[in-house]
């Protein structure tokens, strides 16, 4: 229904001079969506409310509704071009007008989970890149002719989204950040099993991809009106420090059908995860942290286990976040299950001792468009009542290996779709069939098999993927893994010889 209508926006947005990359073109098909999802919420409510003999206060003041300046329309319901703004007039009162209002929303909202925040932050975070407001009344007359009225207009609606951010994944650079495959992120959702009444939670949500497919996931039961009352409002959190991931998110999630998305717009490593309490855990964690970025001492500085790799800080804080008893998927490189520093060791044996890690999944090299590096997902459950991450780790107490392991054994599935990765040959659902049915029973296979804890090396924690099944391979590294490796490695020398050069000029 709507899918020509996309495609004309995005001619629009090849040919505008502001717009030079998937990025530009998903940042501005999400706000002018956005508004546009508003003024059909606001219209809705208000025939609601009047059916219902009550009176309904916008949220919009009237001179800056989308039907007053994106779309006035004639009596017979086509657009009005004598009152439309055009040009120049049409760019400067985005700028200068509209979006300054729109700011002003964060600091006159009661909360920060009301919708008024949202708009705020959303218009605080983007900026308009439209420099033809000729190029931005051809979109805006293209984003008119898109209605969220029903379920099936949104899902419509919500697919053509995703191909939107999957194209400005598989365009490389920071576009990839946000986005994992959603095959990957459907079967990691059918090993957790979510439930209605969980709490579910990605400290590191990108463009939402997690918690939308587990709201889809959700909705496949029939539910009461009180458990679609609880999902929409009780159960997702997200948090996201990038601007425009941030805003992807929120829009992402409405059209998945989640009216007022509880997306927060934070460093989730700013928080010391000691502060963290029961009030705060989670019963699901699903996650793919960004790795390979470096985190400043500062910021180190909220963890027991001290390292500048993200994705090893995240993991921390995701051990901790994790109620006792609560399931959690998370990607992370595969060094993470070798590397021989001191941080990752240490962070190891935390998961090990804390968690039991029941499965581990290794992905093949490819599975991330334009990574450069090979995956593993984790898959565990938050263990004994204890949670040596708050105090010392039990590598540090002294205590045999296998003395208060909440792992006992792990399974590993190797997967192998017998195929080269790339964009125009992607993981599918039916790659990942197999792995979802042998994890379910846990079984033995050529590609899959169980490593007992008492088997595992007590001084490095190796938790390689080394299929006993298949003959050794002498298989040479990814050169990004081990240009990885070295600077994980430079870094923690740089820290010790800056430790000696701060004791010698004491």
């Amino acid at each position: 229904m709507f899918e020509q209508t996309f495609k004309n926006i995005d001619d629009v947005l090849w040919k505008e001079a502001g717009c030079t990359t998937e990025l530009d073109y998903t940042e501005q098909t999400s706000w002018l969506l956005f508004l546009k999802y508003l003024d059909d919420l606001e219209q809705e409510r208000a025939l609601e409310a009047e059916l219902a003999g009550k009176s309904y206060e916008f949220i919009i003041d009237e001179a800056h509704r989308w039907s007053a300046w994106a779309a006035p329309k004639k009596a017979d319901g086509t657009v009005d071009h004598d009152h439309a703004l055009i040009g120049d007039d049409l760019i400067d009162y985005v700028n200068r007008q509209l979006f300054p209002y729109l700011q002003g929303f964060k600091l006159r909202a009661t909360s920060p989970d009301t919708i008024e925040y949202k708009i705020g932050e959303i218009f605080s975070e983007i900026k308009n890149r439209f420099q033809s407001g000729y190029s931005l009344r051809d979109a805006l007359e293209y984003i008119d002719e898109l209605r969220f009225r029903s379920q099936q207009e949104k899902h419509e609606l919500s697919h053509l989204y995703e191909a939107k951010i999957k194209n400005m994944g598989n365009a490389g650079r920071n576009g990839g950040e946000y986005y994992t495959p959603r095959p990957l992120i459907r079967a990691m959702i059918q090993v957790v099993k979510p439930q209605i009444g969980d709490r579910i939670y990605d400290g590191a949500c990108g463009s939402a991809g997690f918690l939308c497919e587990s709201y889809d996931y959700l909705r496949q039961a029939n539910l009461t009106t009180k458990q679609l009352e609880q999902l929409q409002t009780a159960t997702f959190t997200g948090k996201e420090k990038k601007s425009l991931a941030y805003v992807i998110a929120i829009m992402n999630m409405i059209l998945h059908g989640i009216d007022a998305p509880n997306i927060i717009h934070t460093n989730t490593l700013t928080e010391n995860i000691s502060d963290i309490q029961d009030k705060n855990r989670f019963d699901v964690i699903l996650a793919n942290p960004p790795f390979g970025g470096k985190e400043r001492k500062e910021v180190q500085q909220n963890f027991p286990i001290k390292t500048g790799e993200t994705a090893f800080l995240f993991l921390q804080h995701f051990i901790k976040i994790l109620k006792m008893g609560g399931r959690a998927a998370v990607v992370i490189k595969n060094t993470f299950l070798s590397n021989s520093d001191n941080a990752s060791r240490a962070l190891r044996q935390e998961l090990l001792s804390s968690c039991n890690l029941h499965t581990i999944l290794d992905c093949p090299s490819g599975t991330f468009i334009g990574a450069g590096v090979k995956t593993v997902v984790l898959f565990f459950e938050k263990g004994k009542p204890f949670d040596s991450v708050q105090g010392t780790p039990l590598f540090s107490q002294g205590k045999p290996l296998t003395q208060g392991m909440a792992t006992q054994k792990i399974w590993y599935y190797q997967l192998e779709p017998g195929r080269n990765m790339g964009k125009t040959n992607s993981l599918n659902d039916e790659d990942l069939r197999e792995f979802v049915e042998l994890q379910a029973r846990f079984a033995e296979t050529e590609k899959s098999w169980l490593v007992d804890i008492a088997d595992v090396d007590r001084v490095t924690f190796d938790l390689s993927v080394k299929n006993p099944n298949k003959a050794e391979d002498s298989t040479l590294r990814e050169p990004q893994e081990i240009l990885d490796e070295i600077a994980a490695l430079d870094a923690e020398s740089a820290e010790i010889l800056a430790g000696i050069g701060g004791m010698l000029c004491s």
